[in-house]
């Protein structure tokens, strides 16, 4: 499913340290799909998974072996995960910041899609100007501001229905150093066929075009998943794709408000959808993990855990950070060399920032 907007990857890098989340690409990325599963079944205890499990499991999802292990290397090297190394076998988990920011994306992604808050009819615009030569700083503050759930009514003029959050104005004076202007207030109509309703901003054909093929595409998937017919490789996958494509909801349709848009909006069921395709495979999703994580281990996988959206809204972490298969590990656990990071992303910053 291909965003409207051309958005990158949901989960925000405001630039306060050196994680990297994988830019957003058209269709379903394998750094994105390793992410995922990680996420999917490792994200309460940190637990650490024999790097050819990890490539098994993305195998079965349809990645390439080589495009497997060039998204565990890059996703290493983005500060997303910690390799180890014993022997001949290495394993990699999620690093701290990754766990945190992929929880509270968790959280949001829930959060963002039930039922929008009451609007006060009132409109937060956000007006910036750049100079030319500061291009890829427009592309990154563009970026944030579709995390933040904004979208351009016109070039410069950003727009939400929202209160702009105390972390939000936080995260636009790091990346705009008083070159933007915040204000809220009605929109005052002109009468004029020219006169652009702010709601116009989103592509709301679109939007639900995108609700309307994620509905046809899991909807037939209900009945075999209720009823068990559903597990192993295909469990993990359907798990997996679901969430992939879920995620992308909550920058397209930021809690946009009800009385804006057309007479049954799809948000609703799609939450309900995903939900009951998401939770349902859990089991027998997570099942299938701790068989292929023991193909390639001496004893039984630890902290191999599938969480519910109900554990996403109550936010998936461990208290202590620690997991039981990290207990007593943390000095063979390694985080991307700082220089080689510095270097590679001053080689790839205009990339990623497209």
């Amino acid at each position: 499913m291909t965003s409207p907007f051309h958005i990158e990857e949901i989960y925000s890098d405001d630039g306060s340290n050196s994680l990297r989340m994988p830019r957003r690409q058209v269709g379903n990325s394998p750094q994105g799909f390793a992410m995922t599963l990680l996420a999917d079944y490792t994200l309460r205890t940190r637990a650490a998974l024999p790097s050819a499990a990890i490539v098994a499991l993305l195998t079965e999802s349809g990645v390439t072996t080589a495009g497997a292990r060039t998204a565990i290397s890059r996703l290493a090297r983005r500060g997303v995960l910690e390799g180890s190394r014993h022997g001949r076998r290495s394993s990699y988990r999620l690093s701290r910041a990754a766990a945190a920011n992929l929880s509270s994306g968790g959280n949001w992604i829930l959060t963002s899609t039930t039922v929008a808050a009451p609007w006060d009819g009132c409109w937060t615009i956000v007006a910036f100007s750049l100079p030319q030569d500061r291009n890829a700083q427009r592309r990154a503050l563009r970026s944030q501001l579709r995390w933040l759930g904004y979208a351009p009514l016109y070039d410069g003029l950003w727009i939400s229905p929202y209160e702009l959050t105390t972390r939000a104005r936080a995260q636009l004076e790091q990346l705009t150093l008083g070159t933007v202007t915040v204000f809220r207030g009605r929109q005052n109509v002109l009468g004029s066929i020219s006169d652009r309703a702010p709601i116009e901003a989103w592509d709301i054909d679109a939007i639900t075009r995108h609700y309307a093929e994620f509905l046809d595409r899991w909807t037939s998937l209900l009945p075999l998943v209720s009823s068990g017919q559903v597990d192993g490789a295909a469990a993990v996958r359907a798990r997996t794709e679901v969430m992939d494509t879920f995620r992308r909801f909550p920058t397209l349709d930021p809690q946009l408000p009800v009385e804006l848009l057309p007479p049954g909006w799809l948000r609703q069921p799609a939450r309900e959808l995903f939900a009951a395709v998401y939770d349902g495979l859990a089991r027998p999703a997570e099942q299938h993990v701790r068989a292929v994580v023991g193909r390639f281990t001496d004893s039984a996988p630890l902290g191999i855990r599938a969480h519910t959206t109900a554990d996403l809204i109550a936010g998936v972490r461990d208290d202590a950070g620690v997991g039981p298969a990290e207990a007593g590990q943390d000095g063979g656990w390694q985080s991307p060399d700082p220089a080689a990071h510095c270097d590679e992303l001053t080689a790839r910053a205009p990339a990623e920032l497209t």
